[in-house]
Formats: structure tokens, sequence, C-alpha cells
């Protein structure tokens, strides 16, 4: 695995065999709307809506390159291999004490390939806000994203809840935890 620094967004590009993780470019846009529309992608995050509105995703990844973001973004990118540029996204959500929220989504067509485990793999073991901590919940009906954790040396720590935007409705989740270093 490569690890290279842009200075525009202070934020590296972690190449891996099978994709690139970078951060997000304009050019997303389309596909990132294409597959966070679908309501299977949506249901699964708090913050995706659905219907997605006219004009929030250009927002998101607008707020994704600014200098001042709380969350920094990459777009999956599996062009270096014959893939598609935008195959999901990985993001860390800093918080407060060295410590950040890890999130993801796989776009449809890539389900069941790996996709995601290696995803997180390739982003906890690059570390790049140089955390002491990192934290994941999914919902507790979405096991397959529970195994990718602990896939990548995440431990269950207990249940909570997250409202879900897209569901409307607050959902039970399992919350994960990884210490670094």
């Amino acid at each position: 695995m490569n690890v290279e620094t842009t200075s525009e967004f202070e934020h590296p590009v972690v190449q891996t065999e099978r994709f690139s993780l970078r951060p997000l470019q304009a050019s997303d846009v389309g596909l990132i709307q294409h597959y966070a529309s679908d309501k299977r992608v949506a249901a699964m995050t708090t913050t995706i809506p659905h219907p997605l509105p006219p004009g929030a995703t250009k927002a998101f990844v607008e707020r994704s390159l600014s200098p001042t973001r709380e969350e920094d973004v990459w777009a999956i990118d599996g062009t270096a291999t014959g893939g598609s540029e935008v195959m999901g996204l990985i993001s860390l959500q800093r918080m407060d004490r060295n410590q950040s929220e890890i999130g993801y989504w796989v776009a449809p067509p890539f389900w069941n390939t790996g996709l995601a485990s290696e995803a997180v793999e390739a982003l906890v073991s690059t570390n790049p806000l140089n955390n002491e901590t990192m934290f994941a919940s999914v919902f507790q009906d979405n096991p397959a994203s529970a195994r990718v954790l602990t896939h990548c040396g995440f431990e269950y720590i207990g249940d909570a809840e997250s409202f879900s935007v897209a569901r409307n409705t607050t959902v039970k989740t399992w919350t994960y935890l990884k210490r670094m270093g």
C-alpha cells in the first residue's frame, strides 16, 4: 500500500492493489448522487436523505473540499485497475481527544466483494489523522457492516441508537472501537 499526501487537501491518497482512496473532486457529484439516491444505500446511513434533494450531493462534495471541514471524505476509486471512479465513500469525522468516527458506504454493484473491508483496513492502517482511537457504529439490521468492522479489528463496545434521515426514525446500532497503536 502506498500513501501520498496531496498538498491541496492535506490528506493522503491511499493506494491499494485494487483501488485508491482519494479526496473527492467536483466530477464525483454525478456518481455519488447516482449511488446515494439508492434507497438501500441511504437507509443504511444516518445522514443521506431519501429521496435525495436536488443540490445535496454537490453541497456535500463542496463541504468535503473546504479547508475548515470537520470530516475528511475519500472516494473509493477503482480506475487504476479498470473499475469505477466512485465505488463508494469512506470518511473520518473528527472528534475531540484525538479520536474520529469512521463511516463508509459501498455502491450496490460492489456489494459482497470485500471492498468495504479493504477500504476500512486501508484507512485504519494509514491512520491519516493520527488518531489514538477510532469509533464506528452500524445499524443492527446491517450485520454485513458489523462483520467489516470486526474483520478490521474493531471491538464491540455496546448498543446505542442513531437517527436515520432516510428512514426518518431512530434505529438501534452497535458501536465499535479500535485503539490505534
